[in-house]
């Protein structure tokens, strides 16, 4: 696997953990828009890695349906994934200008679409998360 798509899994598995962790806590009723954010971020990366590992470039977005279209380049059934409104945690709800406490189903129905893509992705690219779990291992020792 090409280091530059490795680096992008370890990335988006940055944001998995923290997502799951998040998801965890005892302040989770609070923390939701972390959790969508970490989710948002964890699908983006997904994405992001399939494209690299198709030598697809692709603009600086954190919008998940411009990224689904370019991969839409690559495979007609990335068509079958389902983002909802996902894209909106990645910018304005990290800021108070509009506050905005997603409630703890929103924060599940988030993780439970981030967990799907992954899964599709990595059937994608013949991949298992433990896998992945030993980049990370190698990215650390480095």
């Amino acid at each position: 696997m090409n280091e530059k798509v490795k680096a992008w899994l370890v990335k988006a598995f940055e944001d998995y953990t923290a997502m799951k962790m998040l998801l965890q806590s005892t302040q989770k009723e609070f923390i939701t828009s972390a959790i969508c954010f970490h989710a948002q971020q964890f699908v983006e990366k997904l994405l992001k890695a399939f494209l690299t590992y198709h030598d697809v470039p692709f603009s600086k977005t954190h919008i998940l349906e411009v990224l689904k279209q370019k991969c839409l380049e690559i495979d007609d059934t990335f068509q079958n994934l389902e983002f909802k409104n996902l894209s909106q945690y990645a910018v304005e709800i990290r800021y108070p200008d509009v506050f905005y406490l997603p409630t703890i189903e929103e924060a599940n129905e988030c993780v439970k679409l981030a967990e799907d893509v992954k899964d599709f992705i990595l059937k994608k690219l013949g991949l298992i998360e433990e896998e992945i779990l030993k980049w990370i291992e190698e990215f650390k020792e480095r």
